[in-house]
């Protein structure tokens, strides 16, 4: 890369994107790099501030900003993602090529944008999208670079892509719902219609709900009649507490699924339980919060639940950092910090 002055540049190729900028009008590239200047680019050039130009003169060990962000790009890419058409002033950005959860090695991320002039920006990790959603924008911060930088960033990858967006998978799930209050008919459940509204965001079959009262031995075998009948996934509500007729952790227990964890850090949501029966069968026991509060922690672990993505004691406690919901009165989950720091 060569500096020279505008007015001498006639016949040389641009190495960079030269943008425009109009207030309220455009803002975009009025020359693209590789672009050969002509004698009638000169008083455009000037007048978008360009008294000096970078030409380019290819050098061995040296990338272009174009080609680093094809090798960042590449640091990302398999088949859940897509580029966009073309780089933008040294940009390349990325989208989801189908709905799904979308996943980020954040540790990983992170290493490499430690390293000196280079940056991949992202969506936060654990984010529900859409096909045709942006993911990430990457590029590197000056316009040539050395090589040897975008190798290091590929030795933190080790060929494992940095991003991508798992397909949620159709599951049959069973209701289980538990307590005298509503066994007897002395109030009518409002529960079991807002989990299942909730699933309804996902490829579900609900099997059905049974209701069943505060006996331990009733909710398991509710629970166990589920199984039975083919459910991926069953969900029970109420009995949740530790009041002495709460019995439905213990039911949970009974049937002999393992469990990941009987409460999180998270606001509302604290009194979850994440089981698992027969080791790939989710058994989730729900609080009370899920059936008032617009969004609680069931809208953070449905999605991986949804994804086949393992919910694990270690996920759920960084769930803590970012797990206060502040109950907005306008509420625009996902897109706030609920549920962000610990994705």
């Amino acid at each position: 890369m060569k500096l020279i002055n505008t007015t001498d540049a006639v016949g040389q190729i641009l190495c960079h994107d030269i943008t425009q900028i109009i207030k309220g009008e455009k803002k975009g590239p009025v020359f693209r790099k590789g672009h050969i200047v002509t004698q009638e680019d000169i008083p455009v050039l000037l007048s978008v501030g360009k008294d000096h130009l970078y030409i380019w003169e290819k050098k061995e060990g040296i990338l272009h900003e174009n080609e680093a962000a094809e090798r960042l790009y590449a640091l990302c890419e398999n088949e859940s993602i897509y580029p966009s058409k073309e780089i933008k002033e040294g940009k390349i950005e990325a989208f989801a090529a189908k709905d799904g959860l979308f996943l980020v090695d954040v540790d990983k991320l992170n290493q490499v944008n430690m390293l000196e002039e280079i940056m991949i920006a992202t969506r936060h990790n654990n984010q529900v999208v859409k096909k045709g959603d942006k993911l990430a924008g990457m590029r590197v911060i000056p316009l040539v670079i050395e090589e040897e930088k975008l190798d290091n960033a590929a030795k933190v990858t080790q060929g494992v892509p940095l991003l991508c967006v798992k397909e949620f998978h159709k599951k049959r799930v069973g209701i289980v719902t538990t307590g005298n209050e509503v066994f007897l008919g002395r109030i009518k459940d409002t529960f079991g219609p807002v989990i299942i509204e909730k699933l309804g965001e996902f490829p579900t079959e609900i099997l059905g709900q049974t209701i069943v009262n505060d006996e331990l031995e009733n909710i398991k075998n509710a629970i166990l009649a589920f199984i039975a009948q083919g459910a991926d996934m069953v969900v029970c509500t109420g009995g949740m507490s530790v009041d002495p007729d709460d019995m439905t952790p213990g039911a949970i227990r009974a049937t002999g699924a393992d469990i990941v964890s009987y409460g999180a850090p998270v606001l509302p949501g604290a009194m979850m339980l994440v089981s698992y029966y027969n080791g790939n069968i989710p058994v989730v026991g729900l609080p009370g919060c899920v059936m008032y509060a617009k969004r609680t922690i069931f809208d953070l672990v449905l999605p991986k639940l949804m994804a086949d993505v393992p919910v694990t004691k270690k996920d759920l406690a960084s769930l803590g950092h970012g797990g206060l919901c502040l109950s907005c009165d306008v509420c625009t989950f996902p897109n706030c910090g609920f549920g962000a720091a610990g994705q």
